[in-house]
Order: structure tokens, then sequence, then C-alpha cells
């Protein structure tokens, strides 16, 4: 499913998925959908035309897609427009509707396997279904359980690179050694950095100038490139006749995931050594900068996600053309998810004062690897446990049917009410909350709202049955919604379908759409986190430096000879209670031509306008950084010391601001196109499709008067790649035995939006992915199919800003070829 939403030539940024580390929402484990880029929390899902509650480990933005059971799915809707007159908050960038099986009788069970090339990252499913019907109802249920291993970051990308020398990658480490990086904080050596013995069988406490060609470390091993996944679910739809033209229905659906992922040794930082202190060595007072605990080994994060979902009502016709419906739905969504190793820094610091270790405290030398004792280690580590959860209740009440005719036609009307309470909560454990664990510092969070909606849609015809016009219909949709928390606000979709005649249709919409904070941005706390940014300060007195960016390090401080440490800045992210709602206005025009000179041949061409204004935005702290020292004079506002700081001795990036407030206007304008051709050939039944998106603008201006930073055409080194051009096309071959698939996916060349036009990585050519599989119909009973994605193996392209394994994980392949089989038994 992830998979199937995350490569639609509309998507675009990032989504959380099994390849990437960086979770959207705090939803670790989770898999998302972004439509147009804009995202995750701009896309509203649905199941069966219902909300779903957001997935996560608490008060998370987005439906988690791995709780919905691929076997039950018919078909997926995606509305790529602002929808919110129709579906109300959450719809600025579109909806993705998955609709679920009605009509199956019978059992059928279904198991797959899968691995890579390199024969890791084994996936197995079963699925079993389970129908029966009769003259008064219908029950479909499934069991379904899927399991994926991991696969180690360094079989992928063995070590970090960055470009060493002009026109050379190297491996670039960790500036977190393991025998400790410090610096002098007083006397003659003031502002030099040192690094202890890290050496097995070297001095324990010797120490030399540190050097990151020497003494940096590589993370890779200690992180991955797929990180595992294991869900259990089980769904049941169905409906039963009450009465003549009334029916009850119900949905229940229940989904565990259990997921985990690897992190390199936790790190110590910013740690005062006296002259004095025992264990310092070197005479003069210093500060551990970093200093990683290998000793401990890796980290470890692992999430336990229960999601309950159940949808009860009526419905039923009215006076033969008025169908109405009533329905509750309830979601609930609970998390555990605990880390390993992590150094709590109350007792580290008991542990290293010469005057309370000891005693009962054993002292902990972090000056040189292997100088800290295992009795150290176990008195300092901890593991920590978080909770939190999300919780979803609404009540819908709808009718449809024909209003009366005209002489043009039928006018048909829908209208309804919806009343919506969305709750989410996070409680971090204590010592987290309290600051005291070297881990992202995290608030408790929760918060509630409430809201109550009224809707009504329309279709008016204009003309029909002219020698121009078969068909001129007007199609109107206005919703109103009362929040508890924002007050009231309205929104309306126009749209004009003209059918030229039977071939031809043409279509215009022009739509208001809004979004109202979600629960993290609402309420969140304040936390710190360590991000992967660059800095643009990083070789600022090198030959063939930006002339701009090299005066402006320079008026700011930064020493010469600076080089970046390393890749991760602490970063400050949390909630804003003064967060107003997102207001968009969307334009959207094209075409549906069925070709009357070709049977079978279809074609369709859209233009889609967005603009949001208000928007929440967070920029990425690599953009602020380029965005601050590409301005002249430091004159963008991204320069204020709000935003960042740098320490004073080292001339490194300390602290980043990326709290989100409503001060961005973005605009995204582009073309979608399709064709869709069946026909016989051979003998054989014939599908062709082709699917295109082209992104000609995406501008965000991130605050009145700030200057715009341009996305369309960039990789963003956070938020994903936005290629102009993003495509899929497919070849479906069918006989009456077998059936071939082949489909080639292209994600179009795109620029690094943090890197310079010399810097190797700055730019990424076309990638195409291409995929096969075919399936062999034994009987009734069994079908045998096997595949094979990523066909020729292609390997991701290295960005220079990446987000890990060398490349935006986001958006490109880590995995590499993978073969498939599956086995289905239906009667």
């Amino acid at each position: 499913m992830e998979l199937l939403l995350q490569q639609m030539s509309a998507s675009a940024g990032f989504g959380g998925n099994q390849t990437s580390a960086y979770w959207t929402g705090g939803g670790w484990g989770t898999a998302q959908v972004n439509l147009r880029g804009l995202g995750v929390n701009r896309t509203l899902v649905l199941l069966n035309g219902r909300r779903m509650v957001n997935g996560g480990t608490g008060a998370n933005a987005a439906v988690d897609l791995n709780t919905i059971p691929v076997s039950m799915i018919e078909r997926v809707e995606v509305l790529k427009d602002g929808a919110s007159a129709i579906y109300g908050a959450d719809a600025v960038a579109g909806v993705v509707n998955i609709i679920t099986r009605k009509n199956f009788e019978g059992v059928m069970v279904e198991g797959r396997f899968a691995t890579s090339d390199e024969s890791d990252g084994e996936e197995t499913s079963l699925n079993i279904m389970l129908g029966t019907q009769s003259d008064r109802g219908r029950l479909i249920t499934t069991l379904s359980y899927r399991s994926t291993e991991a696969v180690n970051m360094a079989d992928r990308a063995p070590c970090a690179l960055r470009e060493v020398t002009p026109g050379e990658l190297g491996c670039f480490g960790s500036a977190s050694t393991p025998g400790g990086r410090a610096v002098y904080t007083s006397g003659p050596n003031t502002g030099q950095q040192i690094n202890f013995n890290q050496t097995p069988g070297g001095d324990p406490k010797g120490f030399e100038p540190y050097s990151a060609a020497i003494h940096n470390v590589n993370s890779n091993p200690f992180l991955n490139a797929v990180n595992p996944v294991q869900t259990l679910s089980f769904s049941g739809f169905g409906d039963y006749r009450i009465g003549n033209e009334t029916y009850a229905f119900t949905e229940v659906l229940y989904n565990n995931r259990r997921s985990n992922q690897i992190g390199a040794p936790g790190t110590i930082r910013d740690i005062n050594y006296a002259a004095d202190h025992p264990d310092n060595p070197t005479g003069e007072s210093i500060r551990i900068v970093q200093r990683r605990l290998d000793e401990a080994g890796g980290r470890g994060f692992e999430q336990d996600v229960h999601t309950f979902r159940v949808v009860a009502g009526l419905n039923g016709l009215w006076r033969d053309h008025w169908n109405w419906e009533v329905a509750y739905n309830f979601g609930r969504t609970t998390g555990d998810d605990a880390s390993t190793n992590i150094v709590n820094l109350e007792r580290l610091g008991r542990a290293i004062d010469p005057t309370t270790c000891g005693a009962g405290v054993p002292c902990a030398d972090l000056l040189g690897f292997g100088n800290i004792s295992q009795e150290a280690l176990d008195y300092i580590l901890f593991r920590i446990n978080n909770t939190g959860g999300n919780e979803q209740r609404s009540f819908t009440a709808n009718i449809t049917g024909d209003l009366f005719e005209t002489r043009m036609g039928v006018i048909p009307v829908a209208f309804g009410i919806e009343h919506r309470k969305e709750r989410g909560w996070r409680d971090p454990d204590s010592s987290v909350v309290a600051g005291i664990m070297n881990t992202n510092r995290q608030e408790p969070l929760s918060g509630e709202y409430t809201v109550s909606e009224a809707y009504v849609e329309t279709s008016i015809p204009l003309l029909a049955d002219r020698s121009y016009a078969d068909l001129v219909t007007l199609d109107l949709a206005y919703r109103f919604s009362d929040y508890d928390t924002f007050g009231s606000d309205g929104n309306y979709k126009v749209g004009l379908h003209w059918t030229v005649h039977e071939g031809l249709k043409l279509r215009s919409t022009y739509s208001t759409a809004f979004r109202v904070p979600n629960i993290p941005e609402l309420f969140g706390g304040i936390g710190e986190g360590n991000l992967t940014t660059t800095d643009p300060c990083s070789g600022w007195d090198l030959p063939g430096a930006n002339p701009t960016v090299a005066a402006n390090c320079q008026a700011d401080g930064v020493p010469a000879g600076y080089v970046q440490a390393g890749g991760n800045v602490l970063t400050q992210t949390g909630g804003n209670p003064a967060l107003m709602p997102e207001d968009a206005k969307t334009f959207t025009a094209g075409l549906v031509w069925d070709v009357p000179f070709v049977d079978g041949l279809q074609f369709t061409l859209d233009y889609f306008d967005l603009k949001i204004e208000n928007a929440i935005r967070g920029v990425a702290g690599s953009t602020k950084l380029s965005a601050c020292y590409n301005s002249q004079n430091l004159s963008h506002p991204f320069c204020s010391s709000d935003t960042f700081t740098r320490d004073p001795l080292t001339g490194a990036v300390n602290f980043l601001s990326a709290q989100a407030d409503n001060v961005a206007t973005e605009t995204i304008s582009g073309v979608d196109a399709a064709v869709y051709y069946r026909t016989e050939l051979m003998g054989l039944d014939a599908r062709f499709n082709f699917n295109m998106t082209y992104l000609d603008d995406y501008t965000v201006e991130p605050f009145q008067g700030a200057a715009a930073i341009r996305y369309a055409s960039r990789i963003t080194g956070g938020s994903g790649s936005y290629a102009r051009l993003r495509s899929d096309a497919s070849a479906t071959l069918s006989g009456d035995q077998w059936q071939a698939h082949y489909s080639v996916r292209m994600i179009g060349s795109a620029r690094d939006i943090n890197a310079s036009e010399d810097d190797l990585g700055y730019r990424v050519s076309n990638v195409f992915y291409h995929d096969i599989q075919g399936s062999w119909f034994f009987n009734d009973n069994w079908t045998l199919s096997g595949g094979v994605n990523n066909l020729f193996d292609k390997k991701a392209p290295f960005v220079q800003s990446w987000t890990d394994a060398n490349t935006d994980t986001m958006t490109y392949d880590l995995l590499g070829r993978q073969l498939y089989v599956k086995i289905r038994y239906q009667f």
C-alpha cells in the first residue's frame, strides 16, 4: 500500500517509510502519503469515505497506511485538488479514499515471500479472507500478518561520503568520537581541539590535536537502510437488511504494529573538566565537545502500536430516490515506544565528579576509549519508556437524491452534518521531561478539539443537447465548520463540466480549503533533537568558496580553517498554541479525451495551481543557514540569534530553531497528464498506462518580506525531492491462464538546494526504476505470482546534503533489487 501511493507521480516530498530514519510527525514506524509534496498532514486519507484515526506513538499528524489490510482493498481513489468543501479540513493537497471489497464469497489464503538481491531484507506475509452473503446481508473478514527484516545501512552505503578534495568523494565519519573530542577553554591553547586515545592498546591517557580524517568514526554500521516492521491485523466489514429498504452496517479494524530501529551509540556533549580534575591529563581546563559511548554499543528504538477502529450505522432508501445514512465512527491508537542505552546525565554528573564518586557511585572516566568500566556503564545507562495515543470520534448524517428535474436534466443534491472530536496525547518518560537524559528533550503533550460541520453539494445542468455541448453542468459545494478552538469557517467549491460530445469533456474548478493545526503543532511542548544539517560556513576560506558566503562567515566570527565536524545540529522543535488554520485557494482546469479514431485510447490533461496563506511552516535548518549566509551582509531575517547560534570557541552551529508558525505563503503549480489504452494484441488483452506530473513552481515565502525559497527542481535535504518531472508507465498483457506486467517509474533530475554548482552531488540525473511481475492461473483455485522490483538494481544517487546513506532516503530506493513470489488459493 505505501509503495503504491508513495510512487504515484503526484507524490513528492517525504513521508515515513521503512527506508527512512526520519519519520514524519513523530510517527516512528509509520507509512504515509504526501500528495504534491505539501506535507502528509495536508493529505486526507479516508477508508470507505470516512476518516481514519491518525497512527503512531501519540499525538500524530497522519494516518498510518500499515493499519489498512491490503487484501481487503478493491480500489484506491485519489482526488488531487483541494477538497475541504466536500471532506472538511486537512484536504488541502487532496484526498486518498481507500475502498474495500463489498462482495466476496468463499475463502482466500495468500502467502508472499520476498528478499533482496543481497539475500537480506526478507519479507513474509500471510493473508486469509473469508466471505459469505445471502439475500439479506454480506460479511467479509480478514486476518493478515506481515514481517520484514532489517537491512543494515553499511551493507548499502559502507560509510558516509563527502567531497574530501575537489571532485573526489571520500569517507567522512561522525565527529562524535569514541575517544572524546574536546576543546581547550582557557590558557594558551584556548579554542584548539584535541582528541583522546581511541586506538585499542594505545596510551589510555594519550591525546593529540583533533583531526576529522584521523578521529571521526563511521556510524553507518549502527543504522539501518531498511527498518524491520511486523504487523498483525484483523478486519470485518458487513451489512444486513433489517427492513424493506433499510440496512445496518459495520466496519471493524484492529492492527498491531511492532517496529524497531537502531542508532549509533549515545553521545555525551558539553562536559567541562577543570585543569586539576584527576581524569584530565592535559593540565588545562577543557570541555568535551562530543564523546561517543562505544563501550555501551548502539542504541535501540522500538514501538508497539495498537489501532482499533469501529464504524456502525444505518442506511437506506426513502421514497425511491432519496438515499440516507447515519453512522458513528470511533478510532483509537495507543502506542508504547522505548529507547535503550540512554545516558542519565544526573548520574553521569555524579560518576565524573571526584567529590561524589567512589563511595557507592562508580567513577566514570570519559577521557579515552575503554577507560569507562562496565560498572560505571551499568550505573549511567537506562531504558526509557514513553506512551501516547490518538483518538477520533465522529457522528455523520447524509442524504443524497434528486431535488427536481428541469428541461436540461435532473438536479441532484447531497447534504449532511458531521460532529467530530480529535484527541492526542504523549507522555514521555519522566527522565526525558526532566531533561536528564542524553536524548531529545520532550514535554508532555495533550490536546483536543471539537468541530461541528454542515455541507451541501449540487450539480446544476446549464445546457444540454446542443451542437457544441451535449451537457454543461455547474457543480457547487459548500461546507460550514465551527471549531471550539478556532471559531467558524466556510469553504466552497465551484466546478464547470462541459461535455462537448461523448468523447471530449472539459472541466475546471475553483475551491477554497483550509487546515487546522494538528494536535502536536498546537499543543506540543518544546523539544530538542540532533538533526542532519549542512553548514555553509564549512571551508569558507578555501579557494573557490562563494565570496558572499565567505564574507558573511568571516563577519560572523567563524574562525579560519573551520570545517563542519559532524552532520548533526541541536535543533529546537515544538508546538505553538497561537497557531491558526491555514487558508488555501485551488484552481484546476483540464480535459478528458476518448480518442475517436483509436478504440480504447483515453487522454487526460489537468493544470493545477494552489496557494496557501498563513501556512504553518518550519523551514529546515540547512535551508535557514543557506538563506542567511547567501544574503548580503547577513541581512536575511534567518540570521537572527533567535534562529541559530554558534559556539564562540569552535565556530560550530550549536543551536537551531525550527518551531512552526503561521508565517509562510506557499504556491505550487504544474500539470498532470495521463494516457490509458486498452486493445487486443496478438489475441491478448493489452493495457497500457502512463501518468506524469510536471511541477512548474513550488515557492515558499517563509514570512512576509522574506526572500522566496524555490523548491521546484530541488532536493531539499530534509523535506524530500521536488523534481520537476515524475512519471510512471506500465504495460499489462493477459492470456487465458497468465498475466504479465511491466512498469517503469521515473524521478526527474533535480539539484541540491543547499549545495553549490561545483559540488559533487549538486545535480542528480533522471532515475528510472523498472519492475516486472507475472502470474499463472493454474485453475479457478490456484494462482502463482512472482516478480522483481528494481529489476536493474538501480543504486540511489549521491546527494550532497543527504539525509542518510549518502542520498535522499525519502525519494530513492535503498533496498535495491527485490525478488518475490506469491501463491494464492481461493475457493
